[in-house]
């Protein structure tokens, strides 16, 4: 069985939350957030998640309307992490993220931790969500 070194990204504008899995790809797990300095800084910090965990591939969570629709904070997101893909030279796959913060915060709730005290930690449930949800599919169809 092939080895599988992707990061998941949450990318936000204060914030990006980092999710690694393990080496067969079962299960994703937060690793960090990020809290938004500069372009420069973020990719720095970036870096060095992508050379600890060898990652080959980022998966970043694209922020769907309801309605399926791509809006204005997809494109944005999209535009983001396309310079982030290519200052890393790793390529870059989309998963609709559309209420993974809203999960990962009810993840919280149940385990007695409260969401808006925590938003770094949302982010990166959150990208361990967007994470487990590239693996599942991954694995699907695979």
């Amino acid at each position: 069985m092939k080895g599988v070194a992707a990061l998941g990204l949450d990318l936000g504008r204060r914030r990006i939350g980092v999710a690694g899995c393990d080496g067969l790809g079962l299960t994703a797990r937060g690793l960090t957030t990020i809290s938004r300095k500069s372009f420069d800084l973020d990719i720095a910090e970036l870096r060095r998640w992508v050379v600890e965990r060898d990652a080959t591939v980022l998966v970043v969570g694209l922020p769907y309307q309801m309605d399926g629709e791509l809006g204005k904070q997809a494109y944005r997101v999209q535009k983001l992490a396309k310079r982030i893909a290519q200052a890393l030279q790793l390529p870059i796959e989309f998963v609709d993220e559309r209420l993974s913060s809203v999960e990962a915060e009810e993840l919280m709730r149940e385990a007695g931790q409260e969401p808006s005290r925590e938003k770094g930690t949302v982010d990166r449930l959150a990208a361990a969500l967007i994470l487990q949800r590239w693996l599942d599919e991954r694995r699907g169809s695979g």
